[in-house]
């Protein structure tokens, strides 16, 4: 397959207005400040991100490379009753709104990770860094594996050459960072594509190889969810629509917005316009579900599930005129980028806040924090690449990082914000790895690790899990955590048992005081607000 120019082309002019815009916010962000404007901090745009641009960034927050790449993978290998992942992240935006929009920006935090270290000390929210990570990296690596089919369609080059060259550039991006970047390419992102795939999707219905009459049955692009695959689909479902709350990149954006209302607002709001923008991209998986490729000038070969993977990149490049083609994908590429740079600058911003700052070096520098937050983003980026080296399916990565996020992070999000009061140190360690533990005893078989436990209806002969066995893992750990919670409140605080047991010194009543950490009355640390709320500029940095 030789270098195909138009679609380069197009690449190249869509990257050029993805960093134009970037550095042309970082830039006017400079400005505000030297006129004295003082940001809130380069995580969250001073807290004043307006409707149109908050509309923009949260249905942003899903609607990317991974999103449209992953849909038209789905309609074309299983069909519509299987393509779980635009229906079931739209659904997220609706229970975020309705679940921690209000109880997260009353108390304002910073991140995801402030009510965890604020209850239970710098040390935990630390600890729970590490799930919130693993699914920034396989979110990440979804969006650089969607470009890197992109980028191997278009040019002809190996996959792997474009995912590493695709990391670099995001790594470049990020460097630019804030927010409010972020926040500016996430609208010139939807913008590229309504405009590539609205135009494409037309278009290529009406290719001469493509015939819904005779290549497509009403089985093909609507699926089948057989009796024994119930389970699995509701644990999916569910999976994705409660595992897609608990995302640094989602409360950004939702504690950026200017007010609480305007924030819930546009949350479910966004659900419906993540949902109109996966249209054209199933309507592009079908497509290709429907053509005889054989047929198609310069390809005439089979293209089969297994190449699932490429089905939107192949449809725009050979079902597609040239000017088409220079949109499509074009458009495409640019908006897998935008979409990188989200899940490098959340996970970044997490471990420079919440795990160095204050947990590891309370007194760092603002300089300091500066070159960890580099060094974040160069690491994150580098993560990222070997998981998108890994795993060959964008559908695949995009599911999977939302498991572990859904299994360990949501029982311990919804039980520390609605119910701080139910909850200590020692329930939180018990919920989390019986969690883990629960979760990597089912297997995953994409990963290659074989299953310790076999749940109910466990499939032998495929290894395969019936049993909605994550929802389950996930309802455990949140009974586990308030249990043991309720336990060690009445065996401990109430002075059951001697206080040598007491070894996390939770309940202890002359505990001392760590730096940056004050006392709740029941003994469990609480950050200082000054240091919750510190205002740490990293204006220096853009």
């Amino acid at each position: 397959m030789g270098v195909y120019m138009t679609g380069v082309i197009g690449v190249i002019v869509f990257y050029v207005a993805v960093l134009a815009v970037g550095v042309w916010a970082a830039a006017f962000k400079r400005r505000q400040a030297a006129q004295g404007h003082l940001q809130d901090d380069m995580m969250l745009a001073n807290r004043r991100l307006g409707p149109l641009l908050g509309i923009f960034t949260l249905i942003a927050t899903w609607v990317g490379g991974a999103f449209v790449n992953g849909t038209a993978e789905a309609m074309f290998t299983r069909g519509l009753a299987w393509c779980q992942v635009p229906i079931g992240y739209s659904l997220s935006l609706l229970f975020g709104a309705l679940l921690f929009v209000r109880p997260m920006r009353k108390a304002e935090y910073v991140t995801m990770l402030d009510p965890f270290q604020e209850r239970y000390g710098a040390g935990i929210g630390g600890l729970l860094f590490l799930p919130a990570l693993c699914g920034d990296l396989f979110w990440c690596g979804a969006v650089l594996r969607a470009l890197g089919s992109s980028l191997a369609v278009v040019a002809g080059v190996d996959p792997n050459i474009s995912v590493c060259a695709s990391a670099l550039l995001a790594a470049v991006y990020t460097v630019f960072g804030g927010l409010y970047s972020v926040a500016c390419t996430d609208a010139l992102q939807l913008l590229c594509i309504l405009l590539g795939l609205l135009i494409a999707a037309p278009f290529s219905m009406v290719h001469p190889a493509v015939s819904f009459e005779h290549n497509l049955t009403p089985k093909d692009w609507l699926g089948h969810v057989k009796n024994e695959d119930l389970g699995e689909w509701v644990d999916g479902m569910l999976l994705l629509v409660f595992g897609g709350i608990p995302w640094q990149g989602y409360f950004q954006r939702i504690l950026s917005i200017k007010s609480t209302s305007i924030a819930t607002t546009l949350s479910i709001v966004s659900m419906f316009g993540c949902m109109l923008l996966a249209v054209p991209s199933a309507v592009i998986g079908v497509v290709a579900r429907a053509t005889d490729w054989s047929l198609v000038p310069g390809y005439n070969r089979t293209f089969t599930t297994d190449d699932g993977n490429a089905a939107m990149p192949m449809v725009l490049r050979y079902l597609t005129p040239q000017w088409v083609s220079f949109v499509g994908l074009g458009a495409i590429s640019a908006a897998v980028m935008s979409s990188a740079d989200s899940s490098i600058l959340a996970s970044s911003s997490m471990f420079t806040r919440n795990v160095y700052k204050l947990t590891i070096r309370p007194k760092a520098s603002e300089r300091e924090l500066n070159w960890v937050l580099r060094i974040s983003v160069i690491v994150i980026s580098m993560l990222s690449t070997l998981v998108a080296l890994t795993v060959s399916s964008v559908y695949y990565l995009s599911y999977l990082s939302s498991d572990l996020v859904y299994v360990v992070l949501f029982p311990q999000l919804l039980a520390v914000v609605h119910w701080p009061t139910m909850v200590d140190t020692y329930g939180c360690l018990a919920g989390y790895f019986i969690a883990i533990i629960l979760r990597l005893g089912g297997g995953e078989r994409g990963l290659g690790i074989r299953p310790l436990i076999e749940y109910p209806f466990y499939d032998t002969r495929t290894r395969a899990q019936k049993f909605p066995f994550r929802t389950a893992v996930m309802i455990i750990a949140l009974f586990t955590q308030l249990f043991t919670s309720f336990l060690t409140r009445t065996l401990l605080g109430k002075g059951y048992f001697p206080r040598c047991c007491d070894v996390l010194n939770i309940y202890s009543p002359k505990k001392s005081k760590e730096p940056g950490v004050m006392q709740s009355s029941s003994g469990a640390a609480l950050m200082d607000s000054s240091s919750v709320n510190a205002n740490y500029e990293l204006a220096t940095f853009t």
